[in-house]
């Protein structure tokens, strides 16, 4: 799951979003000749389904009080289920469905950006003032590899499953009183400052939308695929990487039905000072890791003897006690 926050897809968010929505009814606009068999696709939010792109933008541009000439006024969302995650979308409620259904999935994911800036009067996406927009394709650019070696042309539909849903978001809340800016990532730290503009913390928005998906869609996502991994991988501590790694390798790509999620947001967080704080809290936690450490090794016997077999076990065993020493 792919979500973002940026000023807007034309790079000004401090003027009008009449460029940001006219950009983004570039589908609509393209509704001709052999485009006739797509349908057109209005706005909408939690109230209502069939939202004009005039209206947008003038609620959009008149919820701006006390915001002066170099302020934001407005931001964009980007939520792009992965191609994994459309698909099984798409096989659960097929393709009007999927579509019906990442709709509700978008109302609950501003329910959290809403309450991710922890505001007083701020709890729900009825605080703020919001319209998305399905796009049911991408295109591709002249910056993409394809176009620039000869083998499409810009403009031309990416393959596969692209369904998204951009988001326009007012700086103000619904009420034209409070100022709201995910800029802020103080995450509480600056009380003065978030006083002001409510604190933001962008990672645990993005991880609260992974999660939103996967309870509202019964979506199995691998340890690899979790935003929490690939964020400690990318930016975390040395000592953080070699303990999630511990932590992918012990499910060895499985789904297995155990409590991770503990682990994996501890890691995330800093609470373990190295590997042997995180088994000490597994065990204590009643979490198995050991048992996983110390189940039997499944080989087809084409392949591997039982020998060979009970050789990888104890070789398991071994990495568990060399673990908690």
């Amino acid at each position: 799951m792919y979500i973002n926050i940026t000023a807007s897809e034309t790079g000004n968010n401090k003027g009008s979003s009449g460029a940001l929505v006219n950009y983004l009814e570039k589908e609509n606009n393209l509704k001709t000749g052999k485009n006739l068999d797509q349908r057109y696709e209005n706005w909408f939010n939690s109230v209502r389904n069939n939202v004009k792109r005039q209206e947008v933008r003038v609620k959009i541009d008149n919820n701006i009080a006390k915001l002066g000439r170099d302020d934001s006024k407005f931001f964009l969302i980007n939520i792009s289920p992965s191609q994994k995650e459309l698909e099984h979308l798409f096989k659960r409620y097929g393709e009007s469905g999927a579509k019906e259904k990442l709709k509700e999935f978008v109302v609950n994911v501003m329910d959290e950006y809403a309450k991710n800036f922890k505001r007083p009067g701020i709890h729900t996406n009825n605080d703020i003032l919001w319209f998305a927009k399905v796009e049911n394709y991408r295109y591709y650019k002249h910056t993409d590899n394809e176009v620039k070696n000869g083998t499409k042309q810009k403009g031309d539909r990416k393959e596969g499953r692209q369904m998204h849903v951009q988001v326009i978001v007012s700086r103000k809340d619904l009420s034209n009183k409070i100022k709201l800016s995910p800029q802020n990532t103080s995450k509480g730290k600056n009380k003065e400052h978030s006083a002001k503009l409510g604190q933001f913390n962008r990672s645990a928005f993005k991880q609260c939308g992974e999660e939103l998906f996967d309870n509202l869609f019964k979506f199995d996502r691998r340890l690899h695929d979790r935003f929490i991994y690939a964020n400690i991988m990318e930016n975390g501590t040395p000592e953080q990487k070699i303990q999630m790694q511990m932590i992918s390798e012990l499910l060895n790509g499985s789904s297995r039905d155990i409590s991770i999620d503990s682990l994996t947001k501890g890691i995330s967080d800093g609470v373990f000072a190295n590997v042997t704080d995180m088994m000490t809290f597994a065990k204590d936690a009643g979490i198995g890791l050991l048992e996983i450490l110390m189940e039997p090794v499944y080989e087809s016997p084409q392949v591997n003897s039982a020998d060979e077999a009970e050789k990888k076990r104890r070789k398991k065993l071994q990495r568990s006690q060399g673990f908690t020493r």
